[in-house]
């Protein structure tokens, strides 16, 4: 690797970003939000049943094994 290529190539590179970042498509506040509440009503979900499970097989364990 040249050294004194270094300066050419960051240059390069940074402007070949700057190119595809111009073709990132940014989404709207309304997707952003749905996004964002479908992920916590899933989170939720996951949870609630998860903690379900757990209560259950404790509570199996409890009475199957005193």
């Amino acid at each position: 690797m040249n050294p004194l290529a270094w300066p050419a190539e960051s240059r390069e590179y940074l402007n070949e970003v700057q190119v595809e970042f111009k073709k990132v498509t940014w989404p709207t506040q309304k997707e952003t939000i749905a996004g964002t509440v479908g992920v916590v009503f899933i989170c939720v979900a996951v949870s609630v049943g998860l903690f379900v499970v757990d209560w259950l097989l404790s509570w199996i364990m409890t009475t199957l094994l005193p």
